[in-house]
């Protein structure tokens, strides 16, 4: 392992900065900082945190007896920029400047890219963002909602999908840029997309409001009365954006959005914990065979990854509706800083090439 290049992963959170080291593909440091209300209070902006933030990873990587070892890239969570096709960006003084002054919305993750581009200066490494957020790789048939006002949008677990895909097409024996998968990726959010020969084609904006209903966010809801909810002087506008995300789906109709205490209840026979426990595998399972209709059914693989995964239960019934499609593959959990220490090896070692934010 020691010819393997050092690769330093930050993905920085509201009130946390994870970090990693990697030689080559394997982790061999792993730490998540923790920093008080009281220390982010002095800062106004986001942006404002990364002198901060960049001195406490320092320190650890310094303590950890990484001061004196040669970083060869540094890759940062990707944050709310402009919509790109998914890869390996570089980062540059552009995607920097766009992300300081939050030119398209201040989210925790747009500290990653200017992280590692100011510690990658240090070092003299190139800094790199991996996936990040806003990948739109959408055909534009599938931009169509049926109201021109209302194009339907690509945002969902870009890193995450891709990094399972990659594997799932591993594990077929073949490259992620010559299968067809369906990937659901199930979490507190759940986004089921389309991977068409190395592009996301078609996915559900499971930020906002499409798709299956999940364990805190409604999903595609009945127009009609949705609309006739709004104007009906019960709920605010605020109040109703919470119920469409926070307080939707499993939460609303039980109560808890703890899936663990969900299934022990599902699975005691309690009702109407199993039926709705169940019927949202029924919508992923829809979700899903719907997907396969974008390639008249000629899928290689469909893939199930997210937090929820890791229940049998609940993958199992989505294999029940869906087995018929092709095989079923499992990757429970996300392996984020995993993914991004990937994206980073593969421009190292000449898989692939790093684009270009211009």
């Amino acid at each position: 392992m020691g010819n393997e290049p050092l690769i330093l992963v930050i993905n920085p959170g509201s009130t946390s900065t994870k970090m990693s080291v990697f030689e080559g593909p394997k982790e061999v440091y792993t730490k998540t900082l923790y920093h008080s209300a009281e220390e982010l209070a002095q800062f106004e902006h986001i942006s404002d945190q990364l002198d901060f933030r960049v001195s406490v990873i320092e320190q650890q990587l310094a303590q950890n007896g990484f001061a004196d070892r040669r970083i060869d890239a540094v890759v940062g969570r990707g944050g709310l920029l402009r919509p790109l096709e998914g890869g390996t960006y570089r980062v540059n003084e552009k995607m920097v400047q766009e992300l300081r002054e939050a030119r398209y919305g201040e989210h925790a993750s747009n500290l990653g890219a200017i992280i590692a581009y100011k510690i990658g200066q240090e070092h003299g490494a190139p800094a790199f963002i991996v996936d990040p957020v806003v990948v739109d790789e959408l055909e534009d048939i599938a931009r169509l909602s049926g109201l021109p006002e209302l194009p339907r949008k690509s945002i969902f677990h870009a890193l995450n999908q891709k990094a399972v895909a990659r594997k799932a097409a591993a594990r077929l024996g073949k490259k992620y840029t010559d299968v067809t998968l369906i990937v659901a990726h199930m979490g507190g959010g759940i986004t089921v997309g389309i991977h068409k020969n190395g592009r996301v084609v078609d996915v559900n904006n499971g930020l906002d409001g499409e798709g299956p209903y999940t364990p805190e966010r409604t999903g595609t809801l009945p127009v009609g009365d949705l609309i006739r909810l709004c104007y009906s002087g019960k709920y605010t506008r605020s109040e109703m954006l919470k119920k469409n995300k926070g307080q939707g789906g499993v939460v609303a109709y039980l109560g808890t959005n703890d899936m663990r205490e969900v299934e022990k209840r599902a699975l005691a026979g309690e009702q109407p914990w199993r039926l709705v426990y169940e019927g949202m595998a029924y919508q992923v399972a829809k979700e899903i065979c719907a997907l396969a209709a974008v390639v008249s059914g000629k899928v290689d693989g469909i893939v199930l990854t997210g937090g929820v995964a890791h229940s049998k239960v609940f993958t199992g019934w989505i294999r029940e509706r869906v087995e018929f499609l092709a095989p079923v593959l499992e990757f429970p959990g996300e392996e984020e800083m995993e993914a991004l220490a990937l994206g980073a090896y593969r421009v190292l070692t000449g898989e692939e090439e790093a684009k270009e934010y211009d």
